[in-house]
C-alpha cells in the first residue's frame, strides 16, 4: 500500500468477551471488566506490541449501559463514574478525549464512523472504542448477600453526550403505555402484515422463517447468550417457554437482554499503523458509511418502512462503490423481525431466510448486549474479511424506535478515506411533510396498526395507532374492553372502524356496531 494516504483511518484489532452464569470460568465481571477483556483482546488482536498500542491510544470512546442510559435508573451493583476512563486504566491507555456516547443501538456503528472521520481530518492518531453489558450478572446477584461491589470513582475529563432521546420518548406515549421495545416494534411488524396483506398465520411464519437461521448461528457462536438452534414453528408458537409478549411477538423472537457481553474496536491512521509494526494483513478499511435519522414515531407516512435506514444502507454501499450482491458477510441489527425485514424490504434481500442476514446470531439469540450489541457485529465482519482478502462485509446498526441507523462497508481491500452526504441526505428526510396527528382523540376512526400486551398475569393492554375519520390525523389510544381486545388479538383490525374518546389520562378506543366505513 506504497500511494495510501497515512491519514487513512484503519480496523487493526478487535475482540469479544463473555461469560455466563454457571458455566466454567464463570468469575462475576462487571460492566468495566468485560470491556477491559474485550479491549485487551482487540489490542493483541493487532499483531504488534499490546502495550506500546495500549500507549498510543489518544482517545477512547464508550457505549452506556443500559443502566445508565435514563434517569434515575437503578444500579443494584453500583456501577463507575467514568466507564471510559475506568476501561482505559485498566488496559493500560491515558487518552488525552473520552467519550461516552448517547443511548441508542446505532452508537457502536456511529462511533467507528465518526472516529474515523476525525482520524482521516488529524483530529485523532489512535482511537479506542468499546462496549458491555453484566445484566445477568446483576440480575442475578442484585438481592445476594455475597453480591459483588461494581462501584469505582475515576477520575479525568469525560465528554458526556447525555442520553439522546429527543423525540424518541414522548409523555404522550408513556401515557398510553408505548415505553417498551416490544410494543413500539410491534406496531411496525404489524403495519407491515397489513401493507402484506398476509394473515397471522402467514406472517409469522414468515418471522419464524427470517429468525431460524439466526439461531444456527447463535449456536456455534462461543459468545452467543443463548447458543440453541430452533425451528421457524418453535421460534413463533406461544408455549410455557415461549410466551406471548406483544403481539405478534413471543419471547423468542424479542431482544435477549440478560448478557454478560463485551466488545472493543481499535482505529488508527494507516501511519501510525506502521509505526506501531501492526501488519498490513490485520488492516481493515471502511469502505463507505453512514449516520441518518428516522422522522419521529407519529410523523412517518408508512409505519411499516423505515426509508432513513434504507437510504443509509444504499449511501455506505455507494461509497464503498458496490452493490448488495457484492457482500459476503451482512449483520443487520435485529432485536425485531421489522428492524431486519423493513432493510430487506428496501434493498431487496430476500428475508425468508435463504440469504444468511447475521454474523452473530443475532439479538433474540446472540444476545441483545443493551446499546452495545453492533460492536460484537463489527468484530466477527472483520474476523470474516481477514479469513477471505478482498470480500465486503456491512454493518446495520438500528436505534431508538427504528429512529437512528448507522451503516459501515468494510473490506481488507485499500481504500481512501470517503466523506458521507449524510447532511444533505438529512435535510431531504427532514423536509419530507409530515402526517398530521393529534394529541386528543374523539369520535369515528379507523385502526391503522396495533398490537396487545400480554402481561404475566394474563393481563392483556392494546395500544392503537388510528386515523380520525373527519379530518385523518392520526392518534395514539389503548383499548381495554374484552371486545376490542379480541378483534386486536384474533380478527383483522387494519381499517376496522372504532370510535375514540379523549380523556385526561389519554385516548381510549373501542369498537363501533356500524363496522368499517365505506368508500
Amino acid at each position: 500500500m506504497p500511494d495510501l494516504d497515512p491519514r487513512t483511518p484503519v480496523l487493526v484489532g478487535v475482540g469479544q468477551a463473555s461469560e455466563r452464569i454457571g458455566e466454567p470460568g464463570y468469575r462475576r465481571l462487571s460492566p468495566v471488566e468485560l470491556a477491559a477483556e474485550a479491549a485487551r483482546e482487540a489490542l493483541a488482536d493487532t499483531g504488534a506490541d499490546a502495550g506500546a498500542v495500549a500507549a498510543a491510544v489518544d482517545t477512547v470512546a464508550g457505549v452506556r449501559q443500559f443502566e445508565i442510559s435514563g434517569p434515575g435508573l437503578p444500579s443494584p451493583l453500583g456501577r463507575s463514574t467514568n466507564y471510559p476512563r475506568s476501561v482505559a486504566v485498566r488496559v493500560g491507555a491515558a487518552p488525552r478525549r473520552a467519550i461516552l456516547e448517547v443511548v441508542g443501538g446505532q452508537g457502536p456503528q456511529h462511533l467507528v464512523n465518526e472516529l474515523a472521520a476525525t482520524i482521516a481530518a488529524g483530529g485523532a492518531d489512535v482511537a479506542l472504542v468499546f462496549g458491555s453489558e453484566a445484566i445477568s450478572t446483576v440480575q442475578h446477584f442484585a438481592a445476594a448477600e455475597d453480591r459483588p461491589d461494581f462501584s469505582e470513582s475515576v477520575e479525568g475529563d469525560l465528554e458526556d453526550r447525555g442520553y439522546g432521546l429527543k423525540g424518541l420518548v414522548s409523555r404522550y406515549q408513556v401515557a398510553h403505555g408505548l415505553t417498551d421495545a416490544p410494543s413500539q416494534y410491534a406496531l411496525f411488524d404489524n403495519a407491515r402484515r397489513a401493507r402484506l396483506g398476509q394473515s397471522r398465520e402467514e406472517y409469522a411464519a414468515g418471522m419464524g422463517a427470517l429468525f431460524a437461521p439466526f439461531t444456527k448461528v447463535a449456536a456455534a457462536n462461543p459468545h452467543a447468550a443463548a447458543p440453541v438452534e430452533r425451528t421457524a414453528e418453535e421460534l413463533v408458537t406461544p408455549s410455557e417457554r415461549n410466551r406471548l409478549i406483544a403481539e405478534p411477538y413471543t419471547r423468542y423472537l424479542v431482544a435477549r437482554e440478560k448478557v454478560n457481553q463485551g466488545a472493543a474496536v481499535l482505529l488508527m491512521s494507516a501511519g501510525r499503523a506502521r509505526r506501531l509494526g501492526v501488519p498490513e494483513d490485520r488492516w481493515v478499511f471502511l469502505h463507505g458509511h453512514a449516520d441518518l435519522r428516522e422522522r419521529d414515531l407519529l410523523d412517518r407516512a408508512d409505519l411499516s418502512r423505515g426509508p432513513a435506514s434504507v437510504m443509509a444502507v444504499r449511501h455506505a454501499l455507494e461509497l464503498a462503490g458496490i452493490g448488495v450482491a457484492d457482500l459476503t458477510a451482512i449483520d443487520l441489527y435485529s432485536c425485531f423481525p421489522i428492524a431486519v425485514s423493513h432493510v430487506c424490504d428496501g434493498l431487496g434481500l430476500p428475508a425468508d431466510g435463504s440469504r444468511e442476514l447475521t454474523v452473530t446470531g443475532g439479538l433474540p439469540f446472540f444476545g441483545g448486549a443493551g446499546n452495545n450489541y453492533s460492536m460484537h457485529a463489527i468484530a466477527e465482519v472483520v474476523g470474516r474479511l481477514r479469513a477471505a482478502p478482498g470480500t465486503y462485509g456491512l454493518v446495520g446498526a438500528n436505534g431508538g424506535m427504528l429512529s437512528k441507523y448507522s451503516a459501515g462497508v468494510y473490506s481488507t481491500a485499500p481504500a481512501p478515506w470517503r466523506p458521507d452526504r449524510c447532511a444533505a441526505l438529512q435535510a431531504e428526510i427532514d423536509s419530507w411533510p409530515a402526517v398530521p396527528h393529534t394529541v386528543r382523540a374523539d369520535g369515528r376512526a379507523t385502526i391503522e396498526t396495533c398490537t396487545v400486551k400480554h402481561g404475566r398475569g394474563g393481563r392483556r393492554t392494546g395500544i392503537v395507532i388510528g386515523r380520525l375519520e373527519a379530518d385523518g390525523r392520526r392518534f395514539l389510544a389503548t383499548a381495554d374492553d374484552d371486545r376490542t381486545l379480541d378483534l386486536l388479538s384474533t380478527g383483522e383490525p387494519f381499517g376496522q372502524r372504532v370510535h375514540a374518546r379523549s380523556a385526561d389520562s389519554g385516548n381510549r378506543v373501542a369498537v363501533t356496531t356500524a363496522g368499517p366505513p365505506r368508500g
